[in-house]
């Protein structure tokens, strides 16, 4: 009797087993739509990637444009400073305090060349120092009618003031770029992988001292 169950119970337990088998299977995918999802995956992944990395080519761009205005900038203002001393040398604070400026700025800008978003407040700070130290500068300059008069300190001038205004189209395209990059970034499905990703915020270069905010006066 013993014997007769036991062999009952093994052929029942066969059989549940083989039962077992083919929906075990049916449960399990293909190889290949495991590679379909992970295709599907990796498109997903891929397009917002992809328009992150040219919307921070564009930012990286532009904040390269500025860069080489700066460096024209600054690289004008020694020549400038020459051309004063030549007819004001005893305006030695007036002349210093520009060349400490530009040598601030100078020195800032270098530094924002490997790392422009953890410079770019001081950067402007210096900027703006420098362009407050040159219109005290050409303040001086109206004391001086051979220095008006002088086509060298008027060309350099000119040629300054057309630097400041390409910064200012440059910085205007910056900000443009960092606020499309930013709107994105912070957008569906952009906001779940940015980070993730390593695409941190990028600040705008904004007016950081107040002089600078101010309209220039024009006396007749």
């Amino acid at each position: 009797m013993s014997v007769s169950l036991s062999l009952d119970q093994a052929v029942l337990d066969q059989a549940l087993l083989a039962q077992s088998l083919p929906m075990a299977e049916s449960n399990s995918w293909p190889w290949w739509a495991w590679l379909l999802v992970a295709i599907a995956v990796l498109i997903i992944i891929a397009i917002p990637y992809n328009r992150l990395v040219r919307l921070r080519n564009d930012w990286r761009n532009a904040w390269a444009q500025i860069d080489v205005q700066l460096k024209r900038r600054h690289d004008l203002v020694p020549n400038l400073v020459a051309t004063v001393q030549g007819y004001a040398a005893h305006e030695k604070e007036t002349l210093s305090a520009v060349m400490q400026a530009r040598s601030g700025a100078e020195q800032l800008r270098q530094r924002a060349q490997a790392d422009p978003v953890s410079s770019l407040a001081a950067l402007g700070q210096a900027e703006g120092t420098l362009g407050l130290a040159l219109g005290r500068l050409y303040a001086v300059s109206e004391a001086y009618p051979e220095l008006k008069a002088d086509s060298q300190f008027a060309e350099l001038r000119a040629s300054l003031e057309h630097t400041e205004d390409r910064i200012g189209f440059a910085r205007q395209a910056y900000n443009d770029a960092v606020t499309l990059y930013a709107t994105v970034r912070e957008s569906i499905p952009y906001v779940f992988i940015a980070s993730i990703l390593g695409f941190a915020p990028i600040p705008l270069w904004q007016i950081v001292d107040d002089a600078e905010r101010q309209v220039p006066q024009v006396r007749f």
